[in-house]
């Protein structure tokens, strides 16, 4: 059987496309280049479907939700905030698994910041 060998793209609509690429570029770091190609560091991806009734994504109407993979969460959500980025008060502790904390985007795509443990 043929099988996905990874995420090869995520790809999302945007009212100012060059803006919100810069938004995740100077907020997060991404550092795609020209073409939108980012070369990320290996570690695990999660591929978990949920309730079509969650409230996990924010948004009711938002469908998927990205999760990045962070080494401090602490000092990504203190970077984010300095940037004036929309940060969820809160963050979420799962044992065994790690911490998360949550950051919205201009677009309104609430985004999912994960530190395993």
């Amino acid at each position: 059987m043929e099988r996905v060998l990874g995420i090869g793209g995520y790809f999302l609509r945007a009212s100012d496309p060059a803006a919100l690429g810069a938004w995740y570029r100077d907020c997060l770091g991404l550092d795609a280049d020209e073409n939108g190609v980012w070369h990320q560091e290996a570690g695990p991806t999660v591929f978990a479907p949920f309730e079509v009734g969650t409230d996990y994504f924010g948004s009711r109407s938002q469908q998927t939700m990205l999760n990045f993979r962070v080494r401090d969460l602490d000092a990504m959500l203190t970077q984010l905030r300095g940037k004036g980025a929309d940060v969820a008060d809160e963050t979420e502790d799962m044992a065994g698994v790690g911490r998360f904390g949550w950051v919205t985007d201009p677009e309104g795509n609430r985004i999912e910041l994960w530190q395993s443990a």
